[in-house]
């Protein structure tokens, strides 16, 4: 697909996002390079030929020319065979005045003139593309973050666009996880190290998991936060989250975070998503020293 559009409307922000959703991208390409790229061999490995192509091309690309691009792509398409689509990214003129305002560039096509000079011959120049395009996107009354979700919302693979989620258990002895984007913390649930015969086993085990269950906060405080991710977990994939890490952390990151993670993560499977589960502190060795005092002692 090629991406096009005039300056400031989003074309950058459009081939981000399409990358986001897997697809390969160039920007910029001279167009002399265009018929070869498209002759390139796809790569030998499947996940490299799935990928569709997108190449972003502007007023400020070397030999630009409205005409000889529609003259290109048509040749592609009847000659070569190659589906090429073309993408136009149009804003209202008044917005992009603003944008260039606001961030204090000078429009390519007018460096010494008012931007609204350089929008206009821009406009002029790349209307036979727009007429041509086989889609157009009007960011005028669109944020950053808009525009992403409109382009994921027509080109989104299901499959490529789906979020990430990683469930990761930890300890607190052993320091919080740099990546952790929400934090649980499961110390006010009972501890099994205090219990001689489950101090050496971990939240993977039976009967550790079963002294964890019969906490009198348990059943409540699994409820709220699983119905909290249900709230959230929908609502960091619409705002184009990529990969979200949940963790559970308990003081040494081998009884309660274990076993808690694990049945958030269940939960998380019966919410249509696939979480990696890392238990990051599981093959530690116990030390009283990390535990505290023991209840009531």
């Amino acid at each position: 697909m090629l991406v096009t559009g005039l300056s400031g409307a989003g074309k950058s922000t459009v081939l981000r996002a399409l990358e986001d959703l897997g697809w390969e991208t160039v920007d910029n390409l001279p167009l002399r390079l265009l018929r070869p790229l498209l002759a390139t061999p796809d790569g030998t490995g499947e996940g490299d030929a799935a990928r569709p192509l997108a190449i972003g091309v502007d007023s400020r690309t070397r030999g630009f020319s409205a005409d000889a691009i529609v003259r290109a792509i048509k040749q592609l398409r009847e000659n070569a065979g190659i589906p090429l689509a073309t993408l136009f990214v149009d804003c209202a003129g008044s917005e992009l005045e603003r944008r260039y305002s606001e961030t204090r560039r000078r429009h390519p096509l007018a460096e010494d003139r008012p931007a609204s000079d350089g929008i206009a011959r821009e406009r002029e120049m790349l209307d036979p593309l727009r007429r041509w395009s086989d889609q157009i996107i009007d960011s005028t009354g669109f944020s950053t973050n808009d525009l992403q979700q409109e382009v994921r919302r027509r080109f989104g693979d299901d499959e490529r666009a789906q979020m990430v989620v990683s469930v990761m258990s930890f300890g607190f002895a052993r320091g919080l996880p740099r990546n952790a984007d929400l934090v649980f913390d499961v110390r006010f649930l009972r501890n099994p190290h205090w219990v001689t015969e489950l101090r050496d086993g971990t939240g993977l085990d039976g009967d550790v998991a079963a002294h964890v269950m019969g906490d009198t906060a348990y059943a409540q405080a699994m409820t709220e936060i699983e119905a909290l991710l249900t709230t959230l977990l929908p609502r960091y994939a619409a705002e184009g989250k990529s990969y979200l890490v949940i963790a559970v952390g308990c003081t040494g990151g081998r009884h309660r975070s274990v076993h808690v993670a694990e049945r958030l993560a269940a939960h998380i499977r019966a919410l249509d998503h696939a979480p990696t589960v890392i238990h990051r502190d599981l093959t530690t060795k116990t030390q009283e020293s990390l535990e505290g005092r023991p209840p009531n002692a």
